[in-house]
């Protein structure tokens, strides 16, 4: 159990260190990948959704054996941005930066696959 609470406290505070500044880079987002950002309810929905997962991340990292069937979600959560990544990537409508985030994205959600394999059942 000591790997999964490790590999999912790494992963959500990881993910809140590297979603919670896009709140305030709306405009610089637009700027570096355009064209600017023209439904900010869809960004700001993402960037909601995605650090609510960072905190079940840290509420599974408390008690994974308790937890351990949500992990099954968290798989989703991962796996679902880096297949999409590496379609847009062949596709050659990624940029760099987020496809190596994606790429982020799936060796945690490789260690998430060994945690939840790890990690006993709950009794």
């Amino acid at each position: 159990m000591k790997f999964a609470r490790i590999t999912f406290l790494i992963a959500g505070i990881y993910g809140l260190l590297v979603l919670v500044p896009d709140y305030f880079l709306e405009r610089t987002w637009g700027e570096m990948f355009p064209p600017p950002i023209t439904h900010a309810e869809l960004y700001y929905g993402f960037l909601g959704v995605a650090v609510a997962w960072q905190v079940v991340f840290l509420i599974i990292a408390g008690n994974p054996s308790r937890y351990r069937p949500i992990m099954l979600a968290a798989l989703i959560e991962k796996f679902s941005f880096a297949i999409a990544a590496v379609a847009l990537h062949f596709q050659n409508r990624i940029a760099g930066g987020p496809f190596y985030g994606a790429m982020v994205d799936t060796l945690l959600g490789v260690l998430f696959i060994a945690a939840y394999l790890k990690t006993p059942r709950p009794q």
